[in-house]
């Protein structure tokens, strides 16, 4: 597997985590306790590490020359909870996927 989507791989679990931990125990509590900790502290790490995330996923959508269409998955993957672990697999599949056809021997 190469570098690129490992990085890539790495940081959609991490964002898709942080995401989690955001959307279902950071605003609940910020809204039904009245506790805003957890939100004011995921909140800018999960917005940096989303950053983090998009120049992750752009290099390797330039080494595998992503569509439109799956570049606006892996977009999304970032902002959508649990998204990121069912995008991540589908960029995996077909990274996989284009390098094993590229490691097939030639017919000619």
């Amino acid at each position: 597997m190469n570098r690129a989507l490992s990085w890539y791989r790495v940081m959609a679990y991490i964002v898709g985590v942080m995401l989690i931990v955001l959307v279902l125990i950071g605003i609940p509590l910020q809204f039904a306790a009245n506790s805003p900790g957890v939100v004011s502290v995921v909140g800018p790490i999960h917005g940096f590490l989303y950053i983090v995330y998009l120049i992750s996923a752009g290099n390797l959508a330039r080494h595998e020359r992503f569509s439109l269409r799956q570049m606006l998955a892996i977009v999304c993957a970032g902002l959508v909870p649990f998204l990121a672990f069912v995008v991540e697999r589908w960029i995996t599949r077909i990274v996989s996927s284009n390098e094993a056809e590229l490691s097939r021997p030639s017919d000619h």
